[in-house]
């Protein structure tokens, strides 16, 4: 991959939606829902969720942003994109946990 291409591909990935910032929280919150649930069996509050659902909608983004050109989704892709991130960094964490008690 060359300079270009690389420079493409984080451009895209850091490209925001046409959901919007209230969009972004709101789509958060149900998406670190969904991802609890599905990871844990529950979720981690409201503001946690929306912590949680917001970086992984970054996440998951990124490594999208890989495959397709995610500036272009509306609310269903970027829920689908946030439960995939947020699902990736429950996991991520609940390893780190486990291996670290």
């Amino acid at each position: 991959m060359d300079a270009i291409a690389a420079t493409e591909i984080l451009a895209r990935s850091s490209t925001l939606t046409n959901v919007g910032w209230i969009g972004y929280l709101i789509i958060g919150a149900i998406a670190g829902l969904i991802a609890g649930k599905i990871v844990n069996g529950g979720g981690a509050g409201f503001l946690m969720n929306i912590v949680i659902g917001v970086v992984g909608a970054l996440i998951g983004g990124f490594l999208l942003s890989f495959f397709l050109d995610t500036a272009g989704g509306g609310w269903w892709f970027t829920l689908f994109t946030a439960i995939l991130g947020s699902v990736i960094l429950l996991w991520i964490v609940g390893k780190f946990q486990k291996s670290g008690s």
